[in-house]
């Protein structure tokens, strides 16, 4: 049965979890930056999340999701064996998949599970791909055997030090570009000042840098404008123009200014679906 969930696992309990979904008509035309638009139940909000895999021969495409609203909360409640609403894909721009020279892919937080998909893209398509993933800690980490997999080089950092580098993926990313002169592109997908840190740690080295702006997507088509954002200037859609764009060229002051304003709702939300579940348990 199409969106039926084949299986669940908690990455990171009550906060991190990845779904691998039965829906052969996305997976067979997915590609590497694609994200799909998902409605757990005839009362819910449209919600997009970026596809973190897919399996052609299986027809199954993987999501991994941070619990932060209630959207995410009731997605949180579904189990293997269970189907979601709605399922609509796979949408957006797909990875301008470059060729030729190492690419770069650096990701942080739940952004590692979307930056896996763009980081195989380029593995099959024959560049030599270093990954750069961090973390708070070690237990936060994410996709490090999935990209170990494929990627001859996985450099990792954690903020506390208890895994890898102590410090930023900036820092590795710089000191990688001062003695790799054959790096031709750098892609960055995670929250939004990390990405901000990677676009000015490249910039003095010319190269080319691709951020991946999904978090600030609303109903991922380009009907409701939230997604706005400045990118060289002009105004841009990251839905329907993106989600990725030349990092050199993106606003992140106002990018964060525009997150900001869906925090309170997203927080106000979230409570409130929790204070309704434990009241029908009583």
């Amino acid at each position: 049965m199409a969106n039926t969930i084949l299986k669940k696992e908690r990455l990171i309990p009550g906060q991190t979890s990845k779904l691998v979904i039965h829906a052969p008509h996305i997976a067979a035309k997915a590609k590497p930056g694609n994200f799909v638009i998902l409605r757990v139940n005839e009362k819910g909000e449209r919600i997009p999340l970026t596809i973190a895999d897919t399996d052609k021969e299986h027809g199954t495409i993987t999501i991994v999701y941070l619990v932060l609203g209630k959207s995410t909360a009731l997605l949180e409640e579904l189990n293997e064996g269970d189907a979601i609403l709605d399922l609509c894909g796979p949408l957006g721009k797909a990875t301008h998949i470059r060729t030729g020279g190492t690419i770069i892919c650096v990701g942080g937080g739940t952004g590692i599970a979307a930056m896996h998909h763009i980081a195989k893209g380029h593995h099959e398509a024959g560049n030599h791909v270093v990954a750069i993933i961090g973390a708070r800690s070690k237990d936060l980490l994410l996709f490090e055997k999935e990209l170990k997999s494929f990627c001859p080089e996985v450099l990792i950092s954690t903020d506390d030090g208890s895994y890898g580098h102590k410090g930023l993926v900036t820092e590795l990313l710089k000191d990688r570009l001062e003695k790799d002169t054959t790096v031709t592109e750098v892609v960055a997908v995670g929250p939004v000042p990390m990405m901000a840190a990677v676009a000015r740690t490249t910039e003095p080295f010319g190269v080319y840098t691709t951020v991946s702006l999904n978090s600030i997507m609303v109903d991922g088509v380009g009907m409701c404008g939230a997604c706005r954002v400045t990118v060289g200037g002009e105004t841009r859609f990251a839905c329907v123009d993106g989600p990725e764009f030349d990092g050199h060229k993106v606003d992140f002051a106002e990018l964060r200014q525009r997150l900001a304003a869906f925090s309170p709702m997203e927080k106000q939300s979230y409570e409130h679906h929790c204070r309704c579940k434990c009241n029908d348990k009583k």
